[in-house]
């Protein structure tokens, strides 16, 4: 009987255990997915203390060393999946760790491998491995989107499978896709297994808060249910404190101290107080704030520090400090993480300074890459175009149009125009000819593009000898008599041409007078040409040779127009 009892309480006491190990695993995982890393880990950590050969809990802190933006440590977290690996050789979860790990190193096909051979080991019915299988190739920027929703799909449709995390990733997945639609259904059937996860209400709003301010009402909704949910999930907090952080800096306030109350304590909170101080417009106290911060990360503080430190002191008009600041911040700060901002910002700040535009020119250059918008990029372009041309340096304000053409799905006339424009008053007469060349090829009836090809053909061909201009003064005064209003300077410009062609270079006195007439019938009392037809009608001097203006007057210059090339059928 003393036998019995002692097996009973024994086989009581390891089923307890394990009830309150499985609790503490989600209880790390809620943390992680909660972005509470340093205490995630410490979970982890402790369990692994405890059993370090279990797969589980290896794995998991493998994961928060990964997810863990602001201390990712990949290293770390392979060195823990090598070591576990080596106790469970045939564990599918450590197997999915290090697929996980060989994704983020760019060794996609041996990570494949793993991944493959992980389902196999748990025969495809692991919902835990299928999981990590689709968060790898979610995670990392060679992970295969549509391999993730396969597995995670078929993580779904196991018997008793009821973790609302794998419809999240799901969806994640689907959003790596670029489909909405299908992410969205796959967060609410998170919150069909689980109606109060508030993830999956986070994850929805989300959506909408991509799809522009028009969108706030839905978006508003679905965080505010997610607070409803659960009060403690920090995310939908610091999202909504960047959210109003240019907007409202009340709310945003407001936001940030219900973030940092449920977050953990580290180098971050005290950037984001200190950013807060540079919202409300205090940014000599936003450097001191900063400076404090930066003495208690120790040897490792916030790099965002700096750049926020930068940006104060460029409010300030302190130019100095400001350079300084920004340069230890890209020292410190990691590459993907300093955006289009930071060197738009760091670029102009340059520009202060003589002798740094071509280094400020190489930051605008990293604000373009960076930049994932059409709209973005060409703004940073035009801003560097019209600084090189405020400084008459038109060779390089011209090549900063070209590179507006560039990135530019549908160029505009005017990008064209301003392009071959800067090259024309630089001198490089040729470039301006091929740039007007394409702007007459894509717009076909704007007059602009062959009157400026005319004018910088003309540059090239002063003694008139080849007629490179002929041409495209020819089509100018085509597209010019349907309003010899609108375009009266370019007529008569191209008219004065060829009384110049025809009297000196062609001795062609009869075809000269006649288009003497042409200028006078739209402006008889245009005093260069009367003189020149009375020089032509008594044939006693040499006509005036008539060149092409440096600079267009107001009529002279364009507007956009929508026109575009003829598609060939």
């Amino acid at each position: 009987m003393n036998n019995k009892k002692s097996i009973v309480l024994l086989l009581t006491g390891l089923l307890l255990n394990s009830a309150i190990f499985a609790q503490t695993i989600d209880q790390g995982r809620k943390l992680l997915t909660f972005e509470r890393y340093k205490s995630a880990k410490a979970v982890f950590e402790k369990l692994v203390a405890a059993n370090a050969n279990d797969a589980d809990a290896n794995y998991w802190l493998g994961q928060v060393m990964i997810a863990d933006e602001d201390n990712k440590d990949i290293a770390g977290a392979k060195a823990i999946y090598q070591r576990a690996a080596m106790a469970n050789s045939s564990s599918p979860l450590l197997l999915a760790g290090l697929g996980h790990i060989e994704l983020l190193e760019g060794k996609v096909q041996d990570a494949k491998n793993r991944f493959e051979t992980a389902i196999s080991l748990s025969q495809g019915k692991s919902a835990a491995v299928l999981n990590a299988i689709g968060i790898a190739n979610i995670d990392a920027k060679d992970g295969d989107a549509q391999y993730a929703v396969e597995k995670l799909t078929a993580a779904t449709s196991l018997k008793k499978m009821v973790d609302p995390d794998v419809y999240i990733n799901l969806g994640n997945a689907y959003k790596k896709l670029g489909d909405g639609g299908s992410a969205q259904k796959s967060y609410e059937a998170a919150l069909v297994l689980n109606p109060s996860y508030a993830p999956a209400s986070y994850r929805i709003g989300k959506i909408y808060q991509t799809q522009g301010a028009n969108q706030e009402e839905i978006y508003m909704k679905y965080f505010n249910d997610a607070i409803a949910k659960d009060a403690t999930f920090g995310p939908v907090y610091e999202n909504l404190y960047v959210l109003f952080y240019k907007t409202n800096v009340t709310k945003s306030s407001e936001y940030l101290d219900k973030y940092l109350a449920n977050s953990d304590e580290g180098p971050k909170n005290c950037y984001l107080v200190a950013s807060m101080k540079f919202a409300r417009g205090l940014f000599a106290e936003t450097i001191t704030k900063a400076d404090e911060c930066i003495a208690a990360g120790g040897n490792n503080p916030y790099p965002n520090l700096f750049g926020l430190k930068a940006y104060a002191a460029n409010k300030l008009n302190d130019s100095v400090g400001a350079k300084a600041y920004f340069e230890t911040y890209f020292q410190k700060q990691t590459s993907t993480k300093i955006g289009p901002g930071d060197y738009e910002t760091y670029s102009n700040v340059l520009l202060k300074f003589p002798g740094n535009e071509s280094l400020a020119a190489g930051y605008i250059d990293q604000a373009v890459t960076a930049d994932t918008t059409e709209k973005g990029k060409v703004v940073l372009l035009k801003k560097m175009a019209m600084y090189f041309e405020s400084q008459k340096k038109y060779v390089d304000a011209a090549i900063w149009h070209n590179k507006i053409i560039s990135v530019k799905k549908e160029p505009k006339n005017t990008d064209y125009y301003n392009a071959g424009y800067n090259y024309y008053r630089s001198g490089d007469y040729q470039t301006a000819v091929n740039v007007f060349d394409t702007y007459s090829q894509k717009f076909p009836e704007d007059i602009y593009s062959f009157y400026w090809k005319a004018k910088a053909s003309w540059a090239i061909d002063t003694s008139l000898a080849l007629g490179l201009a002929n041409p495209s003064f020819e089509k100018t005064i085509e597209l010019g008599i349907k309003d010899t209003i609108k375009y009266k300077n370019q007529l008569l410009a191209s008219y004065k041409y060829f009384i110049v062609y025809n009297a000196v270079f062609k001795k062609d006195k009869v075809t000269a007078l006649s288009f003497c007439d042409k200028v006078l019938a739209i402006d008889s009392t245009d005093a260069e040409t009367i003189g020149n037809k009375e020089i032509l009608s008594s044939n006693n001097k040499p006509v005036k040779p008539a060149k092409a203006t440096a600079t267009p007057n107001a009529k002279e210059k364009i507007t956009d127009t929508k026109k575009t090339v003829p598609k060939k059928k």
